[in-house]
């Protein structure tokens, strides 16, 4: 079973990325904060900018910064907050650590998940890394806060009433009838205010249009004693890890027995290097054996000791392009601001490409998103439908849903630049010091021809060095591998021929990145 994490911190800060859990990993025995950041989930509702291999919260939305790494920047004003916990999965786990430390900071662990199932277990398996006294704050890794100032106010009033044993939610303060997100409603108790929170009346599902006008017309009337009052629903809590282990335990049994034995049953990966984190590795039948829920419908729903925070912090989701657009800045027609649109008598849209120059004439209130292998347009106030091209998408087997052009892996990236039955084209960089796994295909052959960079080739018993301009040939089922010993980067082009040539034709023999 894996160690417990050993801080004797106020606030424990879980990070969940959404990786596989392993091992919990020692903590210095000293006061400190430590976030889980929840980071999973396709982003299919901002597709196709977003794909499952490459979600939302790695993206930069504003600026260059992504919103994980706003994410982890804004735990800054947290007193004593230390390396986060995330969760994520595998295909996550080496973008995630990597642009934590483009900001100069560390990953304590990453809890690997081999499948998604919602937040409640994700949680769970987090919790039961800390310590029961140890207070958790879970944050999604792709919502917009754009006041930390207000943000840092209303964890700390979270985590007092946290240490007295509540199950805390972040309730915000809605400026307008929103239909995307869920509503907490909580009863106005006479004089008390966000100090001590307030009690949870009831969670409500996403509602029609006319229920949140209603929701906001509540709002809007004096608060009296009794009276309600209507928040939406953030993602954001803060408790216990063991006050939520036991209520998890006492409302979703299955879940709780469940999430135990795939704890109990995790494995541990220590970090080989100063720049890996630690593994905390969740196996797959333990993990597809948990039931599937969130921590509304496990938990918050039908606890007795929930407490809503009321906040107003600048606070997105995110979740649509119609929410995007509201973020982004616009120039005079209230198109969003992009260097590719040409714009003629446009108005109100919003256009996202960099990759080809985007002309508009004479149309309005349309999202135009604009990427290497996909074209969107949609009318606004219809994004949330997005979901439904993903989905259809993915019934005809397209790889759309989950891969750009541009593959990010641990090693570098590749971009197909053709793929036509019978032979696919790409453009591998490798990163100085990085190597490919050791493996063979049963469907394809590779012709490698050296760009820039000196690339060292192993095919078979033979390792040699190809320089630029000099190519080698993989035929099929050969062992190969492909290494970069020198100090830039290799890039060179990769042609492969055979009768399938799909990503799943890898068959690896030694991987340095710990990869199935």
């Amino acid at each position: 079973m894996p160690r417990r994490l050993t801080g004797q911190g106020v606030l424990g800060i879980v990070c969940i990325t959404i990786f596989r859990p392993e091992r919990p990993i020692e903590i210095p025995d000293i006061m400190h904060y430590y976030p889980v950041i929840l980071s999973g989930g396709a982003g299919s509702r901002l597709w196709p900018a977003s794909r499952e291999f490459y979600p939302k919260p790695l993206l930069p939305m504003f600026g260059e910064r992504t919103l994980l790494q706003d994410t982890a920047i804004r735990l800054d004003g947290i007193e004593s907050v230390q390396a986060p916990l995330f969760v994520c999965n595998e295909e996550h786990r080496f973008l995630v650590a990597e642009q934590v430390r483009a900001l100069g900071k560390d990953t304590e662990a990453i809890l690997l998940e081999p499948e998604g199932r919602n937040t409640a277990p994700a949680i769970a398996l987090a919790c039961m890394a800390l310590e029961p006294d140890e207070i958790v704050l879970v944050t999604p890794s792709d919502h917009l806060v754009k006041d930390r100032k207000a943000y840092e106010e209303a964890v700390r009033t979270a985590e007092r009433l946290a240490e007295d044993g509540y199950l805390v939610t972040f309730g915000i303060e809605p400026h307008y009838p929103e239909t995307g997100f869920g509503y907490i409603e909580f009863r106005v108790p006479g004089s008390e205010f966000r100090d001590k929170g307030y009690d949870v009346a009831k969670f409500h599902e996403k509602p029609d249009l006319k229920t949140a006008q209603i929701y906001l017309q509540k709002n809007s009337e004096p608060r009296t004693p009794n009276s309600e009052h209507y928040l939406w629903n953030s993602g954001i809590f803060c408790f216990k890890a063991g006050v939520y282990l036991k209520e998890l335990k006492k409302h979703a049994p299955e879940i709780y027995e469940a999430c135990e034995k795939a704890y109990t049953n995790a494995k541990s990966e220590p970090r080989t290097l100063n720049s890996e984190p630690n593994l905390i590795r969740i196996g797959y039948e333990d993990m597809a054996s948990i039931p599937e829920e969130s921590i509304d419908y496990a938990v918050m729903e039908r606890s007795d000791i929930v407490k809503v925070v009321p906040c107003d912090i600048g606070w997105s989701d995110l979740g649509s392009f119609d929410a995007l657009y509201e973020e982004l800045p616009k120039d005079e027609n209230g198109n969003t601001l992009n260097d590719n649109h040409v714009s003629l008598e446009s108005k109100n849209n919003l256009v996202i490409g960099s990759e080809r120059t985007i002309a508009t004439v004479d149309v309005e209130d349309l999202i135009i998103v604009d990427t290497a292998d996909a074209l969107l347009i949609s009318r606004k106030g219809r994004s949330q439908n997005v979901k439904k091209i993903v989905n259809e998408l993915k019934q005809k087997g397209s790889d759309l849903p989950t891969v750009h052009l541009t593959a990010h892996r641990p090693w570098g990236t590749y971009t197909v630049l053709e793929d036509t039955p019978g032979y696919k084209i790409k453009r591998i960089v490798v990163k100085p010091g990085k190597r490919l796994s050791l493996q063979k295909h049963f469907h394809r052959s590779e012709h490698w021809i050296v760009v820039s960079g000196t690339a060292t080739v192993t095919v078979g018993d033979e390792t040699k060095l190809i320089r630029p301009n000099e190519s080698t040939y993989i035929k099929m089922g050969e062992v190969h591998r492909l290494a970069n010993e020198g100090k830039i980067p290799v890039v060179l082009i990769e042609a492969q021929v055979g009768e399938y040539t799909g990503e799943d034709d890898i068959v690896r023999l030694d991987d340095d990145f710990s990869r199935n």
